[in-house]
C-alpha cells in the first residue's frame, strides 16, 4: 500500500512543484540528493572515491516537454564527462531517455545519447554511459537504443542498461544483452505497473532478482547488482564463493545516502562497490521512489531530518 502511495506521488506535478520549491523539501532530500550544480556533485563524487567507492553521477530530470531542456540536460552531461576527466575521478554517468527529449522528438533524444556515448568512448581513458530504465511505455525503445549504440565501432564497453526485476520480460531482455556482452544494472524496479507487465508481490520480485543476479554473475561481463537487501547480498557473496567468481568480476551498487555502513562494510571486505549520486533541482519524482522501493526510509528521513 504505501509503496503504490509513494509511486503515485512522485507523478503528482502539483504536489512536486511545491515540495521543490520549499525549503523543507530541500531539507529533507538533501540526504539522498547531492546539491544542484555540477560542483555539488562533483564535490561528493571526490568524498565517495576517497572512501574507496566508485560513482555513477545522474542529473535528475525526466519527460522533459520541449527541446530546450533536453539540450540543455545534454550540456550538463557534457560539462560532467569533461570534469570527470579533468580530475581523474573514479565516475561515470547516468542518463534518462526523456530526459533526453525521447517525449518531444525520438531523433533528438537518439542524436543526444549518440554524442554522449560517443564522447566517453573517445576519451583517455574512455569512460562509460548508462542509460537509465524507466517506466515500461520506453522500455523497448530504451533497449534498441542500447543495442543500436553497443554495435557502434569502439563504443564497447562505454554503453549499459539497466534491468528491473520485477518485470516479466527481464528474463528475455537479459538474454538478449548479454549475448551482445552488454553490461547491465540490475535493480528491482521502482515504477508503478500492471500485473500483466510486473510481477506484483515482493517475494515474486526478489526471487527474479536472485535468478537474474546469477546468470549475470556468470556471464562473464562485468555487471552491477544495485541492492540494498542484506538477504540478497550475501546470496550474491556465497554464490560468488561457491562458483569461484572473482570479486573483482562485477560490483555491487547502491544510492547515495543509504546504507552507508553496508557500503563501507562491503568495501573493507574486498568487493566493489560504486555509489549512485544524483543531482539537481528537479529531485522530487527520484526522492519518492526512494521512498517506494522502501518505505522504512521515512521512519530515517524524519529523525535525519530532526537531528540536524
Amino acid at each position: 500500500m504505501l509503496r503504490s502511495l509513494f509511486i503515485s506521488l512522485a507523478e503528482n506535478r502539483s504536489l512536486r512543484g511545491i515540495a521543490e520549491r520549499s525549503s523543507f523539501g530541500q531539507k529533507t532530500s538533501a540526504r539522498f540528493v547531492a546539491g544542484t550544480q555540477v560542483g555539488d556533485v562533483l564535490q561528493a563524487a571526490r568524498k565517495v572515491n576517497q572512501l574507496g567507492c566508485s560513482v555513477s553521477v545522474d542529473n535528475l530530470g525526466e519527460n522533459v516537454t520541449n527541446a530546450d531542456e533536453a539540450r540543455a540536460s545534454a550540456a550538463i552531461y557534457h560539462e560532467l564527462l569533461d570534469q570527470i576527466a579533468a580530475e581523474k575521478l573514479n565516475a561515470n554517468v547516468s542518463v534518462k531517455l526523456t530526459h533526453m527529449g525521447l517525449d518531444v522528438d525520438e531523433k533528438l533524444a537518439h542524436d543526444q545519447v549518440t554524442a554522449l556515448v560517443a564522447k566517453a568512448a573517445g576519451m583517455n581513458p574512455p569512460n562509460f554511459v548508462r542509460v537509465d530504465m524507466e517506466g515500461s511505455p520506453y522500455t523497448s525503445r530504451t533497449l534498441n537504443l542500447v543495442y543500436e549504440l553497443h554495435r557502434v565501432p569502439g563504443n564497447q564497453g562505454c554503453v549499459g542498461a539497466v534491468i528491473q526485476s520485477y518485470m516479466r520480460r527481464s528474463e528475455k531482455d537479459v538474454q538478449e544483452l548479454l549475448a551482445g556482452g552488454i553490461r547491465i544494472r540490475l535493480c528491482k524496479g521502482a515504477y508503478k505497473e500492471p500485473a500483466d507487465i510486473a510481477f506484483q508481490k515482493k517475494s515474486e520480485v526478489d526471487a527474479n532478482y536472485v535468478k537474474l543476479m546469477k546468470v549475470l554473475m556468470k556471464s562473464g561481463v562485468y555487471h552491477g547488482l544495485a541492492t540494498h537487501d542484506e538477504r540478497i547480498i550475501r546470496e550474491a557473496q556465497a554464490f560468488a564463493t561457491r562458483e569461484g567468481i572473482p570479486r573483482d568480476a562485477f560490483e555491487f551498487q547502491m544510492l547515495y545516502g543509504i546504507r552507508r555502513d553496508l557500503q563501507q562494510s562491503l568495501v573493507k571486505d574486498g568487493w566493489k562497490m560504486r555509489v549512485y549520486i544524483p543531482f539537481g533541482t528537479e529531485w522530487y519524482p527520484y526522492f519518492m521512489r526512494r521512498l517506494a522501493e522502501r518505505p522504512a526510509n521515512v521512519l530515517f528521513i524524519a529523525k535525519n531530518f530532526f537531528r540536524q
